[in-house]
């Protein structure tokens, strides 16, 4: 009686194993594309440097002085917040059906406020440095 136990178990590692084959294979194919592609594009690209061709290029802008600017943090700021925003709006999309479910109403209710929560606490951290007043 053991031995279709151990075959059935088999069989379905097998299975498993397959489907896992498939990924691996398809990441094999990916890479092996990409690397393809860089090589040709290094064969067959003409190689000529010239000064002109070395100098830093930016917006069809000559360079003048050093290679280092200053930027502004407050870019970097708005970056953050708008991606904070960005991230809670991709969780609440889903929430909202999941939330829709039954037997997960009281669950998802209590995650939403403790994500909502420490969003509020970024959002009051952020007041209070004054990041949101514009200027």
């Amino acid at each position: 009686m053991p031995e279709p136990t151990v075959v059935t178990t088999t069989v379905v590692a097998a299975d498993y194993f397959r489907a896992y084959s498939v990924v691996g294979l398809l990441a094999v194919v990916g890479v092996l594309f990409v690397a393809v592609a860089f090589g040709a594009g290094r064969l067959l690209r003409p190689v000529v440097p010239t000064p002109e061709k070395l100098m830093t290029y930016e917006c069809g802008v000559d360079p003048v002085g050093e290679g280092w600017a200053h930027t502004q943090v407050r870019y970097y700021v708005y970056a953050f917040l708008y991606v904070v925003f960005a991230v809670d709006s991709i969780f609440l999309f889903p929430w909202a059906t999941v939330f829709a479910a039954p037997g997960y109403g009281a669950a998802t209710l209590v995650e939403m406020f403790v994500f909502l929560g420490f969003l509020a606490v970024g959002l009051l951290y952020a007041y209070k440095k004054g990041v949101l007043a514009w200027t």
